[in-house]
């Protein structure tokens, strides 16, 4: 992939930055990061930073790394907090997570985190956490750790990464590890911190098809807005189906956009009522086809069919994650064509 992997002429995202954060124990650059990084990225941290060291635009950014989470425990005893608390059947995941929101920062952890974010520049970020086992097909880790968007300022940075590490002491994620006989005391936790994609469109894409299984379909679900209202399944979003091989449009549906999710001014997010945007496509047909091919290009990378979630934003798309799609029926067939 060119470095310049965009369309409508906007800039490509390695002149937009090319931040040079500082390795340490606690903190790596996110180009510094490969696909075997999963100890010290998670899985997340690690399919970003190969793909951003491939070419394809990944907004730039640094990972806090386990290492960080572990002194942070230690510094804080919450190790003891842990144990103590895992006795406590009913409520050990709010007594753990209480103490966690409770502990100050290790002096150089919190020095390594801010000289990063301040070497991304001014704006926002997207802080998010990165689980070595959210994306293998034996686990469903996905979705069940914090994500914070439109993270603004040292303190709320900081606040962010705090709120990711605690996360790992969820009630789903602790009834989940029980489930699985999975040691929770054990697991450990990156941290992704990225600029933040102000999205005018954003989605997901499945590079075959997740329901029908056929394997020479793209699907492509898209809302105004910020990604997480498809993500989390808050609407109904326009939906595309494209042949692989030929690039046409199959099926073209619109959703109903019941909310879009904003960046608000300042920092966070709020959610707006979409439904007067309801009556046309959010995303013009050279657009789609610009993002199949992406897609397709991201599945010949990692060599397999891939669950990608993007953004769009003054002309440029962006790759916000991708991970294997680890379910599907039988009738998939992959890498049975891509767009001419």
């Amino acid at each position: 992939m060119s470095s310049a992997t965009q369309a409508g002429g906007g800039k490509s995202v390695n002149e937009q930055a090319e931040s040079e954060v500082a390795p340490s124990p606690f903190i790596v650059p996110l180009q510094a990061i490969g696909a075997d990084d999963v100890a010290l990225a998670g899985s997340k941290g690690a399919r970003l930073g190969e793909l951003l060291r491939a070419g394809f635009p990944v907004p730039p950014g640094f990972v806090v790394t386990p290492v960080a989470y572990d002194r942070f425990v230690a510094c804080n005893h919450l190790d003891e907090v842990i144990v103590r608390a895992s006795r406590e059947q009913a409520s050990r995941g709010a007594t753990i997570r209480d103490a966690f929101e409770k502990a100050l920062f290790p002096a150089e952890v919190k020095r390594r985190i801010l000289a990063a974010y301040r070497q991304l520049g001014p704006g926002p970020v997207a802080v998010r956490s990165s689980a070595p086992a959210e994306d293998l097909a034996q686990t469903a880790f996905a979705g069940q750790y914090e994500t914070c968007l439109n993270v603004v300022g040292q303190r709320a940075v900081l606040a962010a990464v705090r709120r990711c590490w605690a996360s790992l002491w969820n009630d789903r994620a602790i009834a989940y590890c029980a489930r699985q006989g999975m040691d929770q005391a054990a697991a450990k936790l990156a941290v992704v911190v990225q600029r933040m994609v102000e999205a005018e469109v954003a989605g997901v894409m499945f590079t075959v098809n997740p329901v029908t299984g056929a394997g020479d379909e793209i699907v492509i679900e898209a809302n105004p807005g910020l990604g997480q209202a498809v993500a989390s399944g808050l609407v109904t979003p326009d939906r595309i189906v494209l042949d692989r091989r030929s690039g046409q449009v199959k099926e073209q549906r619109l959703g109903r956009r019941e909310v879009i999710i904003l960046a608000r001014p300042g920092g966070g997010i709020e959610r707006v009522d979409g439904l007067a945007t309801a009556n046309t496509p959010v995303l013009p047909a050279a657009t789609i086809h610009y993002l199949a091919r992406l897609g397709l290009a991201i599945e010949r990378h990692f060599g397999c069919p891939q669950d990608v979630e993007w953004a769009w934003a003054d002309g440029t798309l962006f790759i916000l994650q991708a991970r294997p799609i680890t379910a599907l029926p039988p009738a998939s067939i992959a890498g049975s064509g891509e767009p001419e």
